[in-house]
């Protein structure tokens, strides 16, 4: 019921971080990173979940071909909304920039009801791309299919006005149109916006998610002779 705090912030970010590159670093993609995907455990330990849509991907394999239909549409990279099939795990990155900019405004930063509408979003955003800033571009399959008025990009402090300028400079090199120059993981958890005040804090100061299930409580009968409490052996030997 209460705002998370910027530290709280911070601590959950740091551990998404870890947890992305951890995948990266074994060559996994998850491909569909966003905040219903990510688990609070009762200890307040951030858990990335839902790895149905995750592939593994060989940087030394660049001609692979993958579905574009991954990724939920807010936290869609724009090659996907591009219906690119050669992309590598930037759409992760691209992703862990849409959920901390929403951590950072407490909603959405961008919310499209449709695939053309998220694009349209990212670019009045991002500014119109060009192949200058985004070689490549002309050549993704749905390139040629909508064309866009020419934006100028918004600055990030616009985009997220409350943010720290460590925090604004961090989701900037998340949310760049060419995904090998978006910050990677294990680079972004040495960012200078971790280790300024106010610090993450411990993950015990994090709030404990409410238990939705009811706990099962079990009656015990103090006066039940304990030899009816056992279970007969025989009764277990075609599973043993």
């Amino acid at each position: 019921d209460y705002p998370i705090t910027e530290a709280q912030v911070k601590s959950y970010m740091k551990m998404l971080l870890h947890g992305v590159a951890f995948c990266h670093e074994n060559s996994i993609m998850h491909r569909d990173l966003k905040p219903a995907n990510l688990l609070i455990s009762s200890t307040g330990h951030l858990k990335i979940c839902d790895f149905g849509l995750a592939r593994v991907f060989d940087k030394n394999q660049s001609n692979r071909l993958y579905t574009a239909q991954v990724a939920t549409r807010w936290y869609r990279a724009p090659e996907l909304l591009y219906c690119a099939n050669k992309y590598n795990e930037g759409v992760d990155l691209w992703a862990v920039g849409c959920i901390f900019g929403e951590l950072l405004n407490k909603s959405p930063l961008f919310a499209g009801d449709t695939d053309i509408e998220q694009l349209s979003l990212v670019i009045r955003a991002l500014g119109t791309p060009n192949e200058k800033i985004w070689p490549g571009l002309i050549d993704l399959p749905d390139y040629n299919k909508i064309e866009f008025p020419h934006y100028d990009p918004i600055p990030f402090e616009e985009l997220v006005p409350d943010a720290s300028k460590e925090a604004v400079d961090l989701l900037q090199r998340f949310l760049v149109y060419r995904s090998d120059k978006r910050i990677r993981a294990r680079d972004a958890i040495l960012h200078p916006y971790f280790y300024v005040q106010p610090l993450p804090c411990h993950h015990t100061d994090l709030p404990i998610p409410k238990r939705s299930k009811k706990v099962h409580t079990y009656e015990y009968d103090l006066d039940k002779p304990i030899l009816d409490s056992i279970i007969d052996p025989d009764l277990l030997k075609n599973y043993v």
